[in-house]
């Protein structure tokens, strides 16, 4: 089992609902998410641990803290078949399409160590539709929200190599990057390798290993394992535009 963090103590959640703009989070007013409070639980999991988000009684999963990496299969898992992978962080729900009946496919795994907070699908539908309905449209606007980023991160699949590597790398300095404690100046993004980039955008890894090679040669970012340090995020940013 676990540990759980508190949530009875305001000081450990009262503001994690906020400074996430466009997530299922951010969209929520105070007076909601004190009352999801009051209703869930939270949970840890570490890194390489697996969601269980497709189960016999489904779940939805609140991202509070951490990187998780979700793979899907649309065609089936064979040899040769294509993945679709995106990277969610805090503030996201996932595991939505159990609340409208449907299973999913997709094969969750936390990149970093990460705190969620797990809910049945029925009782997070029956708690949102009688309880919480401005919860039900947080959730809506999020969906939407997430939708676009997706097409513009992941899907500019005719835009040059080393533009969407520095779209994607900007896109989770801002989502799921925490300020560097030796440098505030820089931004970490734990979780993700080199080799999780090339995937989620469907790029040979030797692309992005150049890709990345350039970024470190202009001095923006760094690279580690399973770690990247940007240097300046609205340089990655400008990068990405002039690519």
């Amino acid at each position: 089992m676990y540990p759980a963090i508190d949530i009875s103590r305001p000081t450990e959640l009262r503001h994690a609902h906020e400074n996430k703009p466009g997530t299922f989070l951010g969209n929520l007013a105070d007076e909601t998410w004190f009352g999801l409070l009051k209703s869930l639980h939270s949970r840890i999991y570490n890194r390489g641990d697996r969601l269980p988000v497709d189960t016999d009684e489904p779940s939805v999963y609140i991202i509070l803290e951490g990187v998780v990496r979700q793979d899907r299969h649309p065609l089936g898992t064979g040899a040769g078949m294509p993945t679709v992978t995106r990277f969610r962080g805090p503030g996201q729900l996932i595991g939505e399409a159990a609340l409208i009946g449907y299973g999913t496919d997709a094969d969750t795994r936390c990149l970093t160590r990460t705190t969620v907070i797990p809910c049945s699908a029925r009782y997070f539908s029956a708690l949102i539709e009688r309880r919480l309905p401005d919860a039900r449209l947080a959730l809506l606007r999020s969906l939407e929200e997430r939708n676009r980023t997706d097409e513009l991160v992941y899907g500019m699949t005719v835009r040059p190599p080393l533009e969407r590597i520095s779209r994607l790398l900007a896109h989770l300095a801002d989502t799921v990057g925490v300020p560097d404690p030796r440098a505030h100046q820089n931004t970490v993004i734990a979780g993700p390798g080199q080799k999780d980039i090339a995937t989620a955008l469907e790029l040979a890894v030797s692309t992005t290993e150049n890709g990345v090679r350039t970024l470190r040669y202009h001095g923006i970012i760094e690279a580690r394992y399973r770690q990247f340090i940007v240097h300046d995020v609205d340089s990655l940013r400008h990068f990405a535009a002039e690519a």
